[in-house]
């Protein structure tokens, strides 16, 4: 029997970033479900503040040059790799001049979020589909970490529900703490986030109850699982995942402690039911 297959797709990771728990928890993640026997791919974006050269990181030529529509503007996508320390593991960063080549993640030098934020989330999560459908590797669980990828599970249920590389795929939304949405504008974030036959109406479970844009939530009513992944996660948030009726994990403990957590949480989403007995 071939082994399932795991998609990590995360805004950091360590050793590449280490910006807050996030970091942590994705590059712990994978190495677990790998020593559970299944095969895991991690996707992340390329920020400037990566060091290529220290991570040895190349671009894989056979999976670039793809573009992403942004606003009506095409972005080249380049996608490059590396092995991950201590793990017979890759890592695949996506990267786009205009959108991560800065000194700076997500805020500039005064602390400010880039007014871009909204448009940088969008083509790494559209790049993250496409990148997947490049690698013709149908994932059975996409594991999202982080507001940078909270569209893809809604990407997956609406605009890609009839791609068959996607027909079987669980998606798995992990909340953290989201500072970085606060200067979201909802009207032009719903407008540019459409995408092939995605509606308006899609897109309104990013709204909260005061029409702002909750990237949390909307990423956590797409999913089939979800996860409370640290303490300081928005209320809107946590009203969600107390809501919703589907698998949940709250992950409000030390790293080492989360680990035996995670999985008796994610065993029965890639573990068929006959094996698990």
């Amino acid at each position: 029997m071939s082994k399932k297959r795991v998609l990590i797709v995360t805004q950091e990771m360590q050793p590449y970033t280490e910006l807050n728990e996030i970091s942590e928890i994705a590059r712990k993640l994978p190495q677990l479900y790998q020593s559970n026997d299944l095969e895991v791919r991690v996707l992340m974006p390329r920020f400037g503040t990566i060091n290529e050269r220290r991570h040895r990181l190349h671009e894989v030529v056979r999976l670039s040059g793809t573009n992403i529509i942004v606003d009506d503007d095409d972005y080249p996508l380049i996608i490059k790799v590396a092995s991950l320390p201590g793990a017979r593991m890759q890592v695949y960063f996506l990267d786009n001049e205009d959108f991560f080549k800065r000194k700076f993640m997500f805020e500039d030098e005064e602390g400010k979020g880039f007014e871009d934020n909204s448009n940088r989330m969008i083509f790494f999560c559209k790049s993250v589909i496409e990148t997947v459908k490049r690698f013709g590797w149908p994932p059975d669980v996409i594991h999202c970490h982080g507001w940078m990828t909270s569209l893809i599970p809604s990407y997956l249920k609406n605009a890609y529900s009839n791609e068959p590389l996607f027909n079987n795929t669980k998606l798995v939304y992990s909340a953290y703490n989201s500072p970085h949405e606060s200067g979201f504008d909802t009207e032009s974030f719903i407008e540019t986030a459409l995408t092939r036959n995605l509606e308006e109406e899609d897109l309104e479970i990013f709204k909260d109850d005061n029409d702002n844009i909750n990237l949390d939530k909307g990423g956590m009513l797409s999913s089939d699982a979800i996860v409370l992944a640290g303490e300081n996660v928005n209320d809107e948030a946590k009203k969600t995942f107390e809501a919703m009726e589907v698998p949940k994990l709250d992950a409000n403990q030390d790293i080492e402690d989360k680990l035996p957590l995670y999985w008796d949480f994610f065993k029965p989403l890639v573990v068929e039911e006959q094996e698990a007995e």
